[in-house]
């Protein structure tokens, strides 16, 4: 019997992805919302009710109002919002992280997909905490560069719905969350075991989609002041087996272009690459992935996989 999905927020940018993953897989049924009432809350709740498994792929605000209506014991929430990501009630969406996460998410009916620039920042790092590689109280910094699709309608508009003048202005990088405060900070040093929050700077670039996450280290900092060989070496053993996780070959040889990383390699796929740079002193620690895949609707509908007992990896590449 196929499962029961409801989109709520099926027109975002998240949603419409989530979607464009599951109208072609026949063991899901969609469940549609009139468009004229998608504002409708009787209506909603009664699709948030009927469905076996919920996305909510709407602001935190309507994220938390939408689980409330939720009265049905048997449906399955995933939400993709910022609103339940350090909340102790629900599981966190990274099931790579190790196999009692995967299975916390196996059993979970609240679930909580993780932020785009999170997923990059967790994935390389917290292996080396786990392992006291890197200390708990490392003063850790971190530069992510996504495309501008994670910024959702509004960005989207703002870089494509613009004369000629504007288009200008916008073709190079623009560093925000200046103030060193982005709402993805919580999860960010919650779930990569850290005792402070990393110092963070978010860059929007002017192309659709991609991410480019990177965290320096130095090396006398590390444990035993292991060098980026060793580094490297307890990443891939962390990772080995994971489909949708690949520790790149050191230093990135044979996958850099003329010594630059493309930021859009992964682009329309679930899948996360690790990279480790660095020289005697220093070593950077980079992820790249799509901001719309790994960052958002693929890592959604493979903790949905999961949670309904498929393969892990069905309807996603």
């Amino acid at each position: 019997m196929a499962s029961k999905v409801f989109v709520d927020g099926q027109e975002g940018t998240t949603g419409l992805k989530i979607r464009d993953h599951l109208s072609p897989r026949k063991d899901i049924e969609v469940l549609e919302i009139e468009p004229e009432k998608r504002k409708d809350t009787t209506r909603r709740k009664e699709l948030l009710n009927e469905a076996d498994v919920v996305f909510l792929c709407l602001p935190d605000a309507a994220a938390r109002e939408s689980v409330s209506m939720v009265s049905n014991p048997k449906t399955k929430i995933v939400d993709p919002s910022t609103a339940h990501r350090t909340d102790p009630n629900w599981v966190y969406g990274i099931p790579e992280l190790s196999k009692e996460q995967r299975e916390r998410i196996r059993d979970s009916k609240r679930e909580s997909v993780p932020g785009c620039h999170a997923t990059g920042f967790i994935m390389p790092l917290y292996p080396l905490v786990s392992k006291g590689i890197v200390a708990k109280n490392y003063p850790v910094t971190c530069q992510s560069l996504t495309g501008y699709s994670g910024g959702g309608r509004k960005l989207i508009s703002a870089y494509e719905d613009v004369d000629a003048a504007t288009k200008e202005k916008l073709r190079g990088p623009r560093p925000y969350g200046l103030g060193l405060t982005h709402k993805h900070l919580p999860e960010m040093q919650k779930h990569a075991g850290l005792e402070n929050p990393p110092a963070f700077l978010p860059v929007v670039g002017n192309f659709y989609q991609g991410m480019l996450v990177s965290i320096p280290l130095f090396r006398r900092m590390l444990k035993n002041q292991i060098g980026a060989k060793e580094v490297h070496a307890a990443l891939q053993s962390h990772y080995a087996g994971q489909k949708f996780v690949r520790v790149m070959p050191l230093f990135g040889e044979g996958h850099l272009n003329d010594g630059f990383l493309d930021p859009s390699e992964c682009n329309g796929t679930n899948r996360i690459e690790i990279f480790v740079f660095g020289n005697a002193e220093q070593i950077i620690l980079m992820a790249r992935f799509d901001n719309l895949g790994k960052g958002a609707s693929g890592a959604a509908v493979q903790n949905m996989n999961l949670m309904i007992g498929v393969k892990e990896d069905e309807g996603l590449t």
